[in-house]
């Protein structure tokens, strides 16, 4: 099972280091291209969404991996799914497909419950 975990774990680390990189190093208007959701946040506000996402990613894997404060994977976990919260209720504002930010945020929840569980 603790497998399966760090499988699930190291996937939405990659999902979330990959999403939240290019929200904090691509201009606002390069983001907007592909997210149009862009448009109702600011610059600043957009990449402080892709560093949070970064160093959630981080979060996820470093504490239990290196067994430095490994308390802090379960809490990243939980920060994402939080942010994850924020997303679909965005989409759903601007009437979007909001689907994939609901299942990321149950699968970071998912993944805070296993490490609280299991680590």
């Amino acid at each position: 099972m603790l497998i399966a975990l760090w499988i699930v774990t190291g996937l939405l680390a990659l999902l979330f280091g990959m999403a939240g990189t290019m929200k904090a190093t691509k201009s606002r208007e390069a983001v907007l291209a592909n997210m149009p959701w862009a448009e109702d946040v600011s610059a600043g506000q957009l990449k402080t969404i892709g560093l949070l996402e970064v160093l959630g990613a981080i979060g996820l894997v470093l504490p239990a991996a290196t067994g430095i404060l490994p308390w802090l994977t379960p809490v990243a976990a939980f920060a994402l799914a939080i942010t994850m919260v924020f997303a679909v209720a965005l989409h759903v504002k601007r009437k979007e497909a909001f689907v994939p930010s609901l299942v990321l945020g149950i699968v970071a929840l998912v993944v805070g419950v296993g490490w609280v569980l299991l680590g």
